[in-house]
């Protein structure tokens, strides 16, 4: 009797812990169905996911107080009418910035608490925030 309450113990304890899930590699999907631990993120202009290191155009962080170096990479419109800039430690993954009249300055809205510009710099790029280069 008692070995079949034991084995009956042992049985139902093992049900429990095979009821457990373990994630999933591959699970964290976003609304738009990005997989970060993979390095996508969800592109704006392109309407699709990305691998922000993977761009072409990328800019390293200017006079970071950090023991490291972020990056940003920025997507144009096929018109190069708007720019989205991938911003690491912004509230929101990517930030579109409106081309300025017919010269090559691209600006964020009012609706974005900082203030964003990107524009030529050597043979580059360069983006301010606020007016002060944090990335080129």
């Amino acid at each position: 009797m008692k070995k079949t309450i034991l084995f009956s113990a042992m049985f139902l304890g093992t049900l429990i812990f095979a009821q457990k899930k373990t994630p999933v590699v591959g699970g964290d999907r976003d609304v738009h169905g990005c997989i970060g631990s993979a390095g996508y993120t969800y592109s704006q202009i392109k309407n699709d996911c990305v691998r922000v290191f993977e761009q072409k155009l990328k800019l390293k962080e200017v006079n970071s107080d950090k023991s490291y170096t972020s990056m940003t990479a920025i997507i144009f419109t096929k018109d190069m009418k708007k720019a989205e800039v991938f911003i690491p430690d912004g509230v929101a993954k990517s930030i579109i910035l409106n081309k300025e009249g017919k010269g090559k300055i691209w600006k964020s809205g009012s609706y974005i608490k900082d203030s964003y510009v990107l524009t030529p710099y050597k043979k580059s790029y360069q983006i301010k925030k606020n007016d002060e280069v944090i990335y080129q």
